[in-house]
């Protein structure tokens, strides 16, 4: 699905969705041309929540916590190097930030 769908279907929620088919621009701008819906949640916390337990579960997938309330998403990369504490013999590149 995309992203104007989702919010059709899912008005006013706060959703786990995983992104299908993405790329980044030249500006860092996470562009999301498919998404999954994967869990609706009850309030952001309860997303927040269930997003790292994802994300923990299966980290080379990509989940984001979102509000359907936004018209659209603005998601930005980040570019750092360092270690993860779970994953310490992992070099970690490229992490999400919402603007």
């Amino acid at each position: 699905m995309i992203w104007t769908e989702i919010c059709k279907f899912y008005p006013d929620q706060w959703l786990v969705v995983e992104a299908l088919e993405a790329h980044t621009t030249a500006d860092n701008q996470r562009q999301l041309s498919k998404l999954a819906v994967i869990e609706r949640c009850d309030d952001g916390s309860i997303a927040m929540q269930r997003y790292r337990q994802l994300h923990q579960q299966f980290p080379s997938r990509e989940f984001y916590f979102v509000h359907t309330s936004r018209e659209e998403l603005d998601i930005r990369e980040r570019q750092w190097l360092g270690i993860r504490r779970n994953h310490a013999d992992f070099l970690q590149v490229g992490e999400y930030s919402f603007a």
